[in-house]
């Protein structure tokens, strides 16, 4: 069955997902077949260039076009985070399932608004968190929720980059405002992870800095890292950091978990691999087991049969688009839906808010 896909936003993402939606039905064999109906951009000339380049049907420069169209039945975000929620409102105001680039929203107003949007239309919504989706990724949890490493007692988690490490990159659009700071683009990433590891965060205390505060072209108005420790509501402590200037770091989306019988890492510059240790034999041989992903593990089989071959990047957006289309098929929404993307937004204005005052906060406060 056909169904059609408009997605507003041509760009890093917006590509990323067009490939995927042309992808996801011969990977996956998914009952919903996409079809690319239309791109829009920020100008027709634009949008006519994605609409060329990436084998959509149509295209315009008016989202509005785009949502109201009888031939769209399903929408996917990657435009500014300014934009998510009156594109949002408008499509579930149609009935029509969105998928939306993270984070939600520019504010923390505007998640709640789109949550609450989400659930009053009862229509399907989910957040592209997409890092959590390595087959890796999703065995951890698998190993976390199993108990197989015992009562979990600490989380440490990082997304680290480089993209801004040397001061002389100019002045961008990333240095600009809060919302595309390191705790507004990169943050969110790993706090969904933390919550999906791990569960809930009761509380938080941070700080943020900004390092190269100008750079040629103009005065930088966000922060380049940060940190905060946490504490789970399941009782476990954790601690996280964040860095758009993390020298030699490409895609440092890591994370450790100790429980009371073992042990899980993971490095998303190693995407293929997850590391376990289990509290068990002789003292002498114990060691940290390197366990490549294989057709074994969550979602991999539909890429390769080969066990250790690997997935990549657009993998992750490919097994995105199936559990959004296997949610509209199933009619129901699917994790992380917007309320999951809330809660990470509610981390965040808490950690931000913790710096400011200097003190924990409680997450149950925003």
């Amino acid at each position: 069955m056909e169904i059609g896909i408009g997605i507003v936003g041509g760009g890093y993402m917006g590509k990323a997902h067009a490939v995927a939606m042309s992808a996801v039905g011969a990977a996956f064999g998914t009952t919903l077949r996409p079809q690319l109906e239309m791109v829009c951009a920020s100008s027709p000339e634009r949008a006519e260039r994605y609409r060329m380049a990436y084998g959509f049907a149509r295209c315009t420069g008016d989202w509005r076009v785009l949502v109201s169209d009888h031939r769209v039945d399903a929408i996917v975000i990657a435009s500014p985070q300014e934009t998510h929620r009156m594109i949002a409102e408008a499509a579930f105001a149609l009935g029509k399932p969105v998928l939306c680039e993270k984070p939600l929203g520019a504010s923390l107003e505007d998640s709640s608004a789109m949550a609450a949007a989400a659930e009053a239309a009862d229509v399907v919504n989910m957040v592209g968190f997409n890092y959590i989706r390595t087959p890796a990724s999703q065995f951890a949890r698998q190993l976390v929720e199993a108990g197989e490493i015992g009562e979990i007692t600490w989380f440490r988690g990082e997304h680290t980059e480089d993209f801004l490490a040397d001061p002389q990159t100019p002045a961008n659009w990333r240095t600009t405002g809060m919302a595309n700071g390191t705790m507004g683009d990169l943050a969110p990433h790993m706090v969904n992870a933390a919550l999906a590891l791990m569960g809930p965060i009761a509380k938080v205390i941070g700080n943020h800095e900004t390092v190269h505060k100008t750079r040629s072209g103009g005065k930088v108005t966000n922060d380049d890292h940060a940190q905060m420790m946490c504490r789970f509501e399941n009782g476990a402590m954790g601690q996280m950091y964040f860095s758009r200037i993390s020298t030699g770091r490409k895609m440092g989306y890591a994370f450790e978990i100790s429980g009371t019988r073992g042990a899980i890492r993971f490095d998303q510059e190693d995407q293929n691999t997850l590391w376990l240790y289990r509290m068990e034999g002789p003292e002498a041989t114990r060691g940290f087991t390197r366990i490549l992903t294989g057709p074994a593990h969550p979602d991999y089989a539909a890429f390769c049969q080969g066990p250790g071959h690997g997935t990549g990047y657009q993998d992750q957006i490919i097994i995105e688009a199936k559990d959004f289309l296997h949610a509209i098929e199933a009619g129901e929404a699917k994790w992380p839906t917007f309320r999951d993307g809330h809660e990470v937004n509610r981390v965040i204005a808490a950690t931000l808010a913790s710096a400011e005052a200097g003190t924990w906060k409680n997450i149950s406060d925003f």
